[in-house]
């Protein structure tokens, strides 16, 4: 009996497997194409708050040191004023005590002739507010002072013009009305010449300290309106 060769019938791929992988192809394809492109990114927001702050940083610090600047020359500024004879008597009067006590204090104390000086040309421009005292010669001596006290935030300044300055307001509201002063005027101004501006030897301490004593006790006296 001959032997018959069976052979089975091969099956063709399920057209449904076919639509699968078109599907996932075209996936694919369509996922390359429209992605957004690099340029197309908004830009992170760290980039962008470290563009802006270098254009408003500036502007920070100026305004800083303006109001720092400001602040230093109001305080350097900052002279008493009154609308009358009698307040300005009694501003000085109280400033002429508080410069007494500096002058009585120790002159080898940090800032002890700065921190005098200041007090001196504040009682003295004080002084100058009165009716009494409001002439060109003692005006001009005033504005001398408090351009000398101005230049006391420079670095290094000396003190000597200030002491120049406030002596020679002395000696001019002297011979305003106050013959009495004169010898005390004259010495103040001729020691003011001899100082040195500086504190840092025990012998310019007591420089400082003599002429801080002699101008608290002329100031009382100018500080007392002539009738």
């Amino acid at each position: 009996m001959a032997d018959i060769n069976i052979q089975r019938k091969k099956t063709s791929p399920s057209p449904w497997l076919l639509v699968l992988l078109a599907a996932v192809v075209l996936a694919v394809a369509a996922y390359f194409f429209l992605r957004p492109g690099p340029a197309d990114e908004p830009a992170p927001l760290a980039a962008t708050t470290e563009a802006a702050s270098p254009a408003t940083a500036p502007d920070t610090l100026a305004a800083a040191a303006a109001i720092d600047q400001a602040t230093r020359r109001a305080a350097i500024d900052a002279i008493p004023q009154g609308d009358s004879t009698q307040d300005a008597a009694n501003s000085s009067s109280e400033t002429a005590a508080s410069l007494a006590t500096q002058a009585a204090s120790n002159p080898a104390a940090p800032d002890y002739a700065l921190h005098g000086l200041q007090k001196l040309a504040g009682v003295l421009v004080s002084l100058t507010d009165r009716d009494d005292f409001r002439e060109p010669a003692i005006a001009e001596q005033r504005d001398n002072l408090t351009s000398a006290i101005a230049r006391l935030d420079e670095p290094n300044t000396s003190l000597r013009p200030g002491f120049v300055a406030a002596a020679g307001l002395v000696r001019v509201m002297q011979q305003k009305a106050y013959p009495e002063l004169e010898s005390q005027a004259n010495d103040l101004a001729s020691l003011a010449g001899q100082l040195s501006g500086r504190s840092a030897t025990a012998a310019e301490q007591r420089q400082n300290q003599q002429f801080l004593t002699q101008a608290a006790a002329a100031v009382r006296v100018l500080g007392e309106p002539k009738n």
